[in-house]
């Protein structure tokens, strides 16, 4: 089990990377001619309003997004109170790069290095000049050449954190089973988990080979719920909602489930038992399409309601700051809080899920058939 942990930390390191951040709307930051001042004024009230609710969209969407540096919080004045992570980069002109994320002063500073200049825009590296233009299109997004970005940013950090939380701690716990069959230290909080995953997820849907898959089914379930867990800490660690992370956990599955897949498991993708000819020809597609589709589900699932969570609940926060009342402040805070405990099951729901969806991928790759004429039946 924990070459496996090993195998997931060095292929989502190295997955998470190259995709760390998500594509987001830019908001702000717009060097172009802005239009004349119309005749009509905005009321000041409204006109405060909506800057309030554009700052509270903003705070959401950066708070989305992976980054380079780990922020505790910002305060009023503007300062970042955290620390700086690694950046390493390779631009082809100027070959690779490596600094402190500290060197761009959260996006405010031109970084000079090897004769080129380099500035961090909405969390992503571009080339640019001295003077650090990030040119715009007309959808305002840049079209500053993009570097390839292979930094530590928070979500690599975490994933390498909890990588190595798992094997201290499942480690522990095979070392505790060698002197007693009763487990000792985290094993007493974490066995039932354990034997639920063995007795209620893979036997029932995998069958007589279960055992080759626990190590698998084992981590995939606590890596995902320990990310879970700490996407709900007020730091900003969206790992699950980083679709980059959900897709190479989804590969992961994917590449188990065709390379430990019997000769049944192909031949009813492709040629199907039990069907006239004609309409084995017509299902072969539509069960490659489905070999693909399984996947993707798994890892829009995970990555959807991770982040539809965080939305939720920051704007219910978001709320009270745009009515700025005593109504709205106890309301809100408390439709926040019983939102937070939901949000503390579906933690543990979507881990459970993804296991289970895993597991029946796998069950059907394995299964068996006595009679040809029924396969067909049996399948679906």
């Amino acid at each position: 089990m924990l070459k496996r942990v090993v195998l997931v930390l060095g292929f989502l390191s190295t997955f998470s990377t190259s995709f760390a951040q998500h594509d987001a709307v830019v908001v702000s930051e717009t060097p172009v001619a802005t239009a004349p001042a119309q005749a009509t004024e905005v009321p000041a009230a409204v006109t405060e309003k909506d800057k309030i609710k554009k700052e509270n969209k903003d705070f959401i969407n950066h708070h989305l997004l992976d980054a380079h540096s780990f922020d505790i919080m910002v305060t009023k004045e503007g300062k970042h109170i955290g620390f700086p992570l690694p950046v390493i980069f390779y631009d082809k002109a100027n070959g690779f790069h490596a600094m402190m994320s500290s060197a761009f002063h959260h996006g405010e500073e031109v970084v000079e290095s090897k004769g080129g200049h380099y500035k961090l825009f909405h969390e992503k590296i571009y080339k640019t000049d001295a003077s650090g233009t990030i040119n715009l299109d007309a959808e305002h997004h840049p079209t500053n050449e993009k570097v390839l970005d292979l930094s530590i940013t928070k979500s690599v950090l975490m994933i390498v954190l909890v990588s190595l939380l798992m094997i201290f701690i499942f480690g522990g716990i095979a070392r505790s089973y060698k002197n007693s069959l009763v487990p000792s230290g985290a094993g007493k909080l974490l066995e039932p988990l354990i034997l639920f995953i063995r007795d209620d997820i893979a036997k029932p849907n995998i069958g007589p080979k279960y055992k080759k898959y626990m190590g698998y089914l084992l981590t995939i379930f606590f890596f995902i719920l320990f990310l879970n867990i700490l996407g709900l800490l007020p730091f900003g660690i969206n790992v699950t909602g980083n679709i980059a992370v959900t897709a190479a956990l989804a590969i992961f599955t994917f590449f188990i489930t065709q390379f430990t897949a019997n000769k049944t498991y192909w031949q009813h993708i492709f040629w199907m038992p039990g069907l006239p000819w004609p309409m084995k020809i017509v299902m072969m597609p539509i069960e490659i399409i489905g070999m693909f589709i399984k996947p993707f589900a798994l890892l829009i699932r995970l990555f959807a309601n991770m982040t539809a969570g965080h939305i939720v609940i920051m704007s219910l926060i978001a709320m009270i700051y745009v009515f700025k009342n005593i109504i709205a402040g106890v309301a809100f805070s408390f439709l926040t809080f019983v939102l937070y405990l939901l949000e503390i099951l579906v933690a543990f729901l979507q881990a459970y899920i993804f296991t289970m969806l895993s597991a029946v991928y796998f069950g059907m790759a394995n299964e068996e058939h006595a009679h040809e004429g029924e396969e067909g039946v049996a399948h679906h």
